[in-house]
């Protein structure tokens, strides 16, 4: 079960990039996948909520993708009942914009740091005097919001009905009730108003404000008395009653301010915050918040996207399959009219090389694919003229990693640690992508065990795709028939970003060189000009 919000900060100030992936085989993608997959970048580009809550939401869905059609499924219709219903949108982007503007007031009253009353707040999370007009405006908020989700029109679809539902249900909670007030201070804690009723134990009402007119009044009363057993108790004082109540009063109000304002903030606001900090009903009412921001930045985003868009087409399989129409890339794609889509289809095949020159875009297109495999599992739209997807228990994407002193085994060693974990941790219905296999040995021993690795996953029966300049090991599988060989097309040595298929049998090292100043002439030169 997944997080709300407010458990993943801990007890801490918000932090958006808050939720951690979980370990390799316990999520759909771990730690060094989404480093390959640029999963950060991926979120910057999608990221077009405006609360907070709802930036963590959308960062959350990414770190911990779903395995599960029904909420993908969910997910998409609600989108389209957002998107088909121009009211519905309406009102769901003034909610949104109205937190925008109040829930910093939540999270400073929940996680702000109180300085004291003489004490200046030079940050965000500073709370100055006694935090009366922080618990104002907080509670206001909870309670504006429920009001608003409350008078709007009840939605169709089953997964705004749920974020629906969980705000409606923390307006029956108690902590909305404290929220709204009044609260009643007693021997035994808050009572709500409910609570209160047909109870005679004691109670004070904390009124969130210093000025308190009926405490004041009776300071007032109490100076006014002062002064007459002053008067009768000293004959033939010269001071008159106002003077001297004047006298009285200044010391008098000197020790209420700060009085009243301590104890309200130590006794009141203070107490009640960490109420509400433990409260599960407010947690699920914040994320039910996020995840409409959530669903408005994908429909943003796909606004904003500038070229085709589509809510993909996902289904459960035995086994991992994609099949993507004129598929872009999804952050370098992003308002590029130039950018070069591709079509791409696996299924039966299961295995797929890409092979050609560096800078011909392999990388680019795996991380492609596996961006649109992540985009589809948080329910987002994906940028593709058309894109039928099987849903993937988990995705793998491995890339050279560079050996550390205390590795023990190097680089081979490292890299193999982790395909080993990958190959544990997958079934038939994953995904990998694994850039170059066997780095750090020789060209006899990456032939044989490369050729280990790739037969261990065929058999198993997931979606692989391998980047690789070893057409030697492709040729051994084509011949075996088994898996399908694409490249990167080039086009009078510049590369065209098209995946055709065949095998790449030539090496572009030098026209690289050439382009980055390193090439053999440029070597001569710069030995050259040192002489």
């Amino acid at each position: 079960m997944k997080q709300n919000i407010f458990q993943s900060w801990c007890d801490k100030w918000p932090v958006i990039k808050s939720t951690k992936p979980l370990a390799t085989g316990d999520g759909v993608v771990d730690q060094a996948g989404l480093n390959t997959i640029e999963t950060d970048k991926l979120f910057d580009t999608i990221n077009k909520a405006g609360t907070i809550a709802g930036q963590s939401v959308l960062y959350r869905s990414l770190m911990n993708p779903s395995a599960s059609l029904d909420e993908i499924n969910a997910k998409q219709q609600a989108l389209r009942e957002i998107q088909g219903n121009q009211a519905i949108r309406d009102n769901l982007e003034n909610i949104i914009a109205r937190s925008v503007e109040k829930e910093q007031a939540l999270y400073l009253l929940l996680f702000g740091e109180f300085l004291g009353s003489m004490g200046t707040a030079r940050e965000d999370q500073q709370i100055e005097g006694y935090g009366y007009r922080q618990y104002r405006r907080a509670v206001r908020f909870m309670v504006d919001l429920c009001g608003q989700v409350y008078s709007s029109e009840i939605p169709e679809s089953p997964y705004l009905k749920t974020i629906f539902e969980k705000i409606n249900t923390f307006s029956e909670s108690r902590v909305f009730s404290l929220m709204q007030g009044p609260v009643y201070n007693t021997e035994k804690g808050f009572k709500t108003k409910q609570q209160r009723k047909g109870s005679f134990v004691p109670a004070t009402i904390f009124v969130p404000r210093i000025f308190k007119p009926l405490l004041i009044t009776l300071v007032l009363a109490s100076v006014w008395l002062l002064t007459q057993v002053i008067s009768f108790s000293i004959p033939g004082l010269s001071f008159g009653g106002g003077t001297m109540s004047g006298i009285l009063l200044a010391p008098a109000a000197l020790v209420y301010f700060p009085f009243i304002g301590s104890y309200d903030r130590d006794n009141c606001i203070i107490p009640l915050r960490e109420e509400f900090k433990q409260s599960e009903e407010l947690g699920d009412a914040l994320d039910a918040l996020g995840q409409l921001d959530e669903l408005l930045s994908f429909i943003k985003f796909s606004e904003k996207y500038g070229s085709h868009m589509v809510l993909p087409t996902m289904s459960e399989g035995k086994h991992h399959s994609i099949d993507l129409l004129n598929a872009m890339n999804p952050v370098l794609g992003m308002e590029n009219e130039a950018y070069v889509g591709n079509d791409f289809t696996l299924a039966e095949e299961k295995l797929v090389f890409v092979t050609g020159p560096n800078s011909g875009g392999k990388t680019a297109f795996c991380k492609t694919v596996t961006q649109i495999q992540l985009l589809a599992q948080v329910g987002c739209f994906v940028p593709a003229q058309a894109a039928s997807l099987t849903v993937a228990d988990k995705i793998f994407y491995q890339a050279p990693e560079i050996s550390h002193l205390d590795d023990g085994e190097g680089r081979f060693g490292t890299e193999l640690k982790r395909t080993k974990d990958i190959f544990l941790a997958s079934t038939a219905k994953s995904l990998i992508v694994l850039d170059e296999l066997s780095e750090g040995t020789t060209f006899e021993e990456k032939m044989e065990s490369s050729a280990n690795v790739l037969d261990g996953f065929y058999r198993k029966g997931n979606s692989t795709i391998l980047i690789t300049h070893n057409h030697q090991l492709v040729d051994l599988f084509i011949d075996k028939a088994e898996g399908v060989a694409k490249q990167v097309e080039f086009a009078n040595e510049l590369p065209t970003y098209k995946l055709v298929d065949g095998i790449s049998r030539v090496s572009h090292a030098d026209r690289v060189a050439k382009k980055i100043g390193f090439s053999k002439e440029d070597i001569d030169n710069y030995l050259a000009n040192d002489k």
